[in-house]
This record gives C-alpha cells, structure tokens and sequence, in this order.
C-alpha cells in the first residue's frame, strides 16, 4: 500500500517539477544567462535542497489544515481514500497542464482537490474554509507583493546603473549593495528556520551534535564567502576568456547575467522549500494514518524520506518535461534581460520563502508572473503581452474547480471500487 502511494506521490512531484519548476528557471533561459542545460542542473541540485531542508512547515499546513481531521476520526481509512483522490487528481491536471505549455498552480490543485473529496466524503462542513480563506488571500495578495518588490528593485537597477552615462562604471560600485541584498534576503527569511532540519538531520544521520545557533552562523560564513568570491569575480579578476563566450553583447547585462544566475539559484531553493509539500502531504497524511491507525490532528511529522521522494520527483519532472513552461515563462509575458530577470527572480525568491517562513502554500507562479508583469509596467506598458498574461490567469482560474472535481469523482469511483471488494 505504502509503496503504490509513493509512487502517486512521485507521479504528483514529477509533473509539478515539469510545470512548477519553470517558473524558477524560465526567466533565466529567456534572458540567456543560463542555457537549458544549465538551468536543468542548478534547478536540480537547488530544489532539492530546498524542498529537504525546508519544505515541512507548508506540508503540515496542506496536511492537517485544509480539511476537517475530527470528522474522519472514526473512520481513518475514508481519509486514505481522499488522499490517494488528491494525488492521481492532481497529477493528472499538472500533466495536462504542461504538456499545454500553461503554468498552473500545484498550490491551487492540492487545495482544490482537498476540499473536493472532503466534500463529498464528509459534506461542506469538513473543509477548513477559514483555513482556504487565508491560502486564497495570499494567492491574491502574492502577485501584487512580488510585482511591487520586482518593481522597486527594478527601478532602483534602472535608475541608478542602466540610465546612467556609464553604467558599467556605476554597476561596478553597486555590486556590494547587490551581493548583500541577496545576502540579506537569505539570512533573514530562511537561516532561522532552516537551521532545525539541518540540526537534525546531523543529529540522527551523522552522530554529529551543534549547537542550533552555530548553524545559521556556519551557513552565513559559507554563503559570504560565497558572496565574496562570486563579486570578486565580477571585478574582472581573473576573468579569463568568460566574456568572449558569452552569448549577451551589452557588458552591463552580461555581468548582470552572472547576479541572475544566483538569483535563479535563489528562487529554486525557495520553490523547493514552498511547493514540495503540495506533492508530499498527501502522502505524510497516509503514511501517518497506515503507522498510527488514526488520522493526523496536529503536529504531523514529516520523515525525510518523504521529502526526498519528493525532491527527485520534482527534479526528474523538470529534466524531462519542463521545457514547454519554461518557454512560456521565459519568453511570453515580456522580453528579458538579465536585469529584467534578476530583478524579477529577487522578488519572487523574496516573496516565496516569505510564505514558507509562515507556512502558507502560496503560488510561484503567481509570485513569478506578478514580478514580470511588474518589471514590464516599469518598463513601458506596450511591453507586456497581456494576452498571454490572460491566458495563465484563466489556466489559474480554472484550475481550482477542475482539481476539486477531479479529486471528488475519483474519491467517489475509488469508494465504489474498494466497498465492492
């Protein structure tokens, strides 16, 4: 039993890698900072990373929080049921989804198909609709945040690196400020939360004790260095041939190109940390029930096997089936440069890990689309191809009623089928 609902999990996280994973690599290749190829590994190795050491908060919120756990109290197996529901619905939305080229939301179609099969299990009262109200805030208020954020960061790089008369002279002196924003928006957002797994998993996996507050300290060291060396390298010091094989022409954005693959970086490890639980909670849910043979009220405990089933799901859905949304992402909304798109990957990074921190599934693609389209208002207004723009908030819209269908109707073909046996 165990093992088949894994592997629905891993069919859930490998077509919301295929779909979701775009939105953190899209503008990267739509700018050319990074090719296919190189997106396909920093994504890889990032999200998992993010989706390990980060992504419990939001899969206990989609576990214990959306539906009403008392009211399958006494019959723990109805719940199993639904969750298997979720996870063959989802998967099958994502999947048609991306092979349309539309970058949907994996947050909207686990919440969607949740409530779904809750109603129809256990009626409306089941659902957690307070629980919905606030996720639904905040896939509303995450547009407007991210593209306010990209907006503001945008102007600022416009302003005082791009309009000026020499804007090579001027991003040479704004690389510190650049390289301690990223810094910044790091170590107040993720090191606090970050260092408890971390803490852990040396305890149980390695033997290893450390003191919770050296990790953040340890994690910040590596990262500055990091840092560091990464605006070393910007000032042209040992540069080598790296410019000549450069595919951007402009200097200022070529050297940009360079701050936009770290804030790709950036934002793959904060979609890891964010949407891995849409794939895992159903399967957290399962595992709890099947082990303890009661349905889980609060507290869930997520093994991390769970989160590594979940984290090479996703990578391995990227890999193979990504590249329909990335295109749409990258090249769709509103033509990129690399500091368009770093600009656009800052606010979103910023504004995903916000959400992770309180443990709100929010919408990357909301966030990443709302950047855009901010970055592109800044921009000049004609530069936004809204038609496109209307065709991802249609593919948002209707996603939610679709997933919750499907997760009631196959609930209800898998009761039929299970109380025949």
């Amino acid at each position: 039993m165990i093992i088949l609902v894994a592997l629905l999990a891993f069919y859930l996280a490998w077509n919301l890698g295929a779909n979701d994973v775009a939105n953190a690599m899209g503008t990267s290749v739509g700018s050319k900072a990074v090719t296919l190829r190189q997106a396909l590994v920093i994504a890889g190795v990032l999200e998992f990373t993010g989706a390990v050491l980060f992504g419990r908060a939001v899969s206990e919120t989609l576990a214990t929080e959306i539906v009403n756990p008392n009211l399958f109290a006494s019959e723990p197996q109805l719940l199993v049921i639904g969750m298997v529901s979720v996870l063959i619905g989802c998967g099958l939305w994502m999947q048609i989804a991306t092979s349309l080229g539309l970058p949907v939301s994996s947050s909207h179609a686990v919440v969607g198909a949740i409530a779904g099969f809750s109603w129809v299990a256990a009626g409306i009262g089941a659902v957690e609709w307070s629980s919905i109200g606030i996720i639904s805030i905040g896939w509303v208020v995450t547009p407007l945040i991210s593209g306010l954020i990209a907006a503001l960061f945008y102007s600022i790089v416009k302003r005082w690196i791009l309009d000026r008369p020499d804007p090579l002279v001027q991003l040479r002196e704004w690389i510190p400020w650049l390289s301690a924003t990223l810094l910044g928006v790091f170590g107040v957002i993720v090191l606090p939360t970050v260092s408890k797994p971390v803490q852990a998993f040396l305890t149980e996996y390695l033997g290893v004790t450390i003191p919770a507050h050296d990790i953040p300290i340890a994690i910040g060291a590596i990262t500055t260095l990091g840092l560091s060396w990464f605006s070393w390298r910007q000032l042209g010091i040992g540069d080598g041939d790296t410019e000549d094989k450069s595919q951007l022409q402009n200097p200022v954005e070529r050297q940009l190109g360079r701050f936009q693959v770290l804030s790709a970086c950036f934002v793959a490890f904060a979609h890891g940390s964010n949407d891995v639980g849409n794939a895992i909670a159903p399967l957290a849910a399962i595992v709890y029930i099947q082990r303890t043979g009661s349905v889980p009220l609060a507290g869930l405990s997520i093994p991390l096997w769970i989160l590594i089933l979940g984290g090479l799901g996703i990578v391995g859905g990227l890999a193979v089936w990504g590249k329909k949304v990335i295109a749409t992402i990258g090249e769709g909304i509103i033509p990129l440069q690399p500091s368009s798109g770093f600009c656009a990957e800052l606010a979103t990074a910023t504004t995903i890990l916000l959400a992770s921190r309180l443990g709100l599934p929010v919408s990357t693609s909301h966030a990443l689309v709302g950047a855009v389209v901010g970055i592109g208002l800044v921009k000049s207004r004609e530069s936004v191809r809204f038609q496109t723009v209307q065709s991802i908030g249609l593919a948002w819209l209707i996603t939610i009623p679709i997933s919750g269908s499907l997760g009631a109707i196959i609930f209800l073909i898998l009761r039929r089928l299970l109380s025949e046996l």
